[in-house]
């Protein structure tokens, strides 16, 4: 084990799923033209105002209170200075000195049987507006601007340094992507740079208390990238005290051709931004009522619906899945209502309805689904049958149950007379494996079962029929 422990803070990065921008009324969608949804309040011109969208305070004050953070009554705006070409205005509209929501923590569920999981602790959440993008195609020497991003409403979500590896890096970003999903405030593609981090890592003895120097990994927006970048970056710091060198605070790059980092810039301080409350935009006073009607729609949240599927009785594994989608969720639970076996009705549910209505509304009514159960806990149709077969035809063809298994052929026979008179007849005509049988080859029931299928079309109920094979065969008589 390596002698130094791996601190890490996260600054998340949310694109808001708002209809317009966050200060214009400049059009909010991905994969348009270069430069078709800008306007002039977008592009920062004289003499133009920028206004409050109503929509992003309330995606904001959604997903602190979902966190569990302190919302804010009066939160103001501040202007961050910088220059870069995809940055029209020459600063970025954002919160510094008071916030929209404080403190909260996001519950992490690490895959990792052996690690509990734990709350990761969050500073802040603020709203801020995004910059352009630049574009470095290959084979060009210069650079282009599209600036249809610049406005795009976001939220920062910045963590303490709380976390302490890769593996929580990507349980934090995929339970994030998850809750703002879940919230309908985000569609959380990490690929069209929906979710995206800047990654803070630093490393200190175990033991020590004090942080080390920290270096800012920006704009990583795949977590199979996130991963190799802290790794290395892990790797550089530790190299470097080990030398006897210091870390110098940057801003890095990651390259996921060499899987390194390189430094951009030394790292920034806040005094450097010099940030100043925004003199356009008035402060954001927020009433109980207003808040307490967003309490009112949030529901049940990721984790709590993960926990009532465990209570039901379902494994780890499946209750993961089910509640990975709000809709998926509460669609199962709807039909988990009228089921005799949940757990049983969650393997179904994963194995062949999700793979066949892609979390469309399966058409058949939850009493179908619990007449389905029922046949497989009475016998009646094999579990194979049924999960292979049968369901996949209800859910193109609805209807009864028990009158489709009929028409299918998969009802299985417990007559005991009918089942009897094939197991003699299935033993009558393999005398040589039943020779082999009495003589201790017992793994032969195998064979005579799938004799008896064979015969009987597959009707034979198994659990009558492989009794009536070991007495038959077990009888010398």
């Amino acid at each position: 084990m390596t002698p130094y422990e791996t601190v890490i803070g996260l600054e998340t990065h949310v694109q808001l799923a708002t209809a317009s921008k966050a200060f214009c009324g400049d059009r909010n969608a991905f994969g348009a033209e270069p430069n078709t949804n800008i306007s002039p309040v977008s592009l920062g011109y004289p003499g133009t105002l920028p206004f409050l969208n109503e929509r992003q305070v309330e995606f904001a004050v959604k997903l602190g209170l979902a966190l569990g953070c302190q919302i804010n009554r009066r939160s103001t705006f501040d202007r961050k200075n910088y220059s870069y070409a995809d940055l029209p205005k020459g600063y970025q509209i954002t919160q510094d000195e008071h916030p929209i929501c404080i403190g909260g923590a996001l519950p992490l569920r690490l895959s990792s049987a052996e690690e509990p999981s734990r709350n990761i602790q969050l500073h802040h959440i603020h709203m801020e507006e995004d910059a352009g993008k630049s574009i470095h195609a290959e084979g060009e020497t210069g650079s282009r601007v599209d600036l249809n991003r610049a406005g795009t409403p976001l939220l920062e979500i910045v963590t303490e340094p709380d976390l302490r590896s890769a593996e929580e890096v990507d349980a934090f970003m995929s339970g994030m992507r998850q809750l703002v999903r879940w919230l309908g405030i985000s569609d959380g593609n990490m690929e069209e740079g929906s979710l995206r981090c800047d990654v803070n890592v630093s490393v200190r003895p175990h033991g020590q208390s004090n942080y080390g120097t920290r270096c800012e990994i920006k704009n990583m927006n795949s977590m199979r990238f996130a991963r190799r970048a802290i790794a290395y970056e892990t790797e550089r710091q530790v190299a470097l005290l080990q030398a006897g060198q210091s870390v110098v605070q940057q801003t890095r790059q990651f390259d996921p051709e060499t899987g390194t980092t390189a430094a951009l810039r030394t790292k920034e301080d806040a005094h450097d931004y010099r940030y100043f409350p925004d003199p356009d935009l008035p402060p954001v006073v927020l009433t109980e009522a207003f808040i307490e009607q967003l309490r009112s729609e949030i529901g049940t949240l990721p984790w709590e619906a993960y926990d009532r599927l465990i209570a039901l009785g379902l494994d780890a594994d499946d209750a993961a899945l089910i509640s990975e989608d709000r809709t998926r969720y509460e669609t199962f639970l709807r039909y988990a209502e009228a089921s005799p076996a949940v757990p049983e009705l969650a393997k179904l549910w994963v194995n062949r309805v999700l793979p066949l209505t892609q979390d469309a509304e399966p058409g058949l009514e939850p009493g179908g689904f619990h007449a389905l159960q029922a046949l497989i806990a009475e016998g009646r149709v094999s579990a194979a049958n049924a999960a292979s077969r049968l369901l996949p035809d209800l859910l193109e063809r609805p209807g009864d149950p028990e009158a489709r298994a009929s028409e299918l052929g998969l009802i299985q026979n417990t007559d005991t007379d009918f089942l009897t008179g094939i197991a003699r007849e299935v033993v009558a005509a393999n005398p040589q494996q039943v020779t082999a049988y009495r003589k201790g080859k017992k793994g032969l029931i195998g064979f005579f079962m799938g004799e008896v299928m064979k015969k009987s079309q597959g009707a034979a109920e198994p659990k009558e029929t492989q009794a009536l094979l070991r007495t038959l065969l077990e009888d010398n008589g």
